[in-house]
């Protein structure tokens, strides 16, 4: 399987949809991108029912990159929040998060606990922290196809400047890919495109602060990953309101008012085939076997 790094190249935009469950990475690998996002949002949401603010534990984020990575084939970028932690916690959490099959690891500058990006109040630690955590993080890693992400909330705060400076610290430390989080122009953007060598990622928050644009538009600004973290489980909450909402207000599924899949396309698609395989295959031995019985 080819890697993520190889992937990358100038002027090409690699399209990554969030995922978040195993219904979700099923149906995103199935189209044949090129890498898929594990979104913390989505996935402390689905998993624990939880908004993305640091409540989840390493394990419990560990355990969900083990899971949906194995139903991936396409490279799983996966979202580390701050590492858990100090550097000791960042190492764990690298070799951890490789160990179980992601192929990128994103780590952001964020005060403990986190907060979801594009939303208010998030503060960051000194950059010479933060910058120590990609320099331990780069170190960690067993493979250099093992991707490292350093993304930056700086911006929000301290000024387009200060999140400048804070990505080519971590340029400097070691970091793959660089994340200057929440650019709330165009113009910003363009700056930013203009100052890295690095692969850069943009992340698509339909609603955020940042312009969504076309996959051209991005990649003729200097991006080469873009991440849409939120689509996918704000397509899914929407449509569950309105399937919920409406077998309340009528008590029976023949008014639902959003499409629903075919059940036997979508058994396919959760992998059902394999198992009507196997049986079929095994039949015989089933037969014998209740037969001693």
């Amino acid at each position: 399987m080819a890697t993520l790094k190889s992937k990358f190249q100038k002027g090409k935009l690699l399209t990554a949809p969030g995922v978040f469950d195993g219904v979700s990475v099923r149906l995103a690998d199935a189209m044949g991108f090129d890498a898929l996002y594990m979104t913390g949002y989505g996935t402390v949401a689905s998993h624990l029912g939880l908004p993305d603010a640091g409540l989840a534990s390493y394990r419990d984020m560990v355990e969900r990159v083990r899971t949906l990575s194995e139903l991936s084939k396409a490279p799983l970028i996966c979202d580390g929040d701050t590492g858990y932690g100090g550097l000791l916690n960042v190492d764990h959490t690298v070799r951890g998060y490789e160990r179980a099959g992601a192929a990128a690891i994103q780590l952001e500058d964020q005060e403990f606990p986190k907060k979801c990006g594009h939303t208010p109040n998030r503060k960051v630690i000194p950059i010479d922290q933060a910058a120590a955590k990609i320099k331990v993080a780069a170190e960690a890693r067993d493979s250099a196809d093992f991707l490292i992400i350093a993304r930056t909330d700086a911006r929000t705060a301290l000024g387009l400047d200060e999140a400048l400076r804070r990505a080519e610290a971590f340029a400097k430390a070691g970091a793959d890919i660089l994340f200057v989080e929440a650019p709330e122009s165009v113009e910003e953007m363009e700056i930013i495109g203009k100052r890295f060598d690095l692969p850069l990622l943009v992340n698509v928050v339909e609603g955020g602060k940042t312009p969504v644009l076309t996959a051209e538009q991005y990649a003729e600004i200097g991006y080469q990953l873009a991440i849409y973290p939120a689509a996918g489980f704000l397509a899914v909450g929407h449509a569950l309101n309105s399937v919920y909402s409406t077998l309340k207000r009528t008590g029976a599924s023949t008014e639902l008012e959003v499409p629903i899949s075919d059940f036997m396309t979508f058994s396919k698609a959760m992998g059902f085939e394999d198992v009507w395989t196997f049986e079929r295959d095994h039949a015989d031995l089933e037969t014998k076997s209740q037969a001693a019985e």
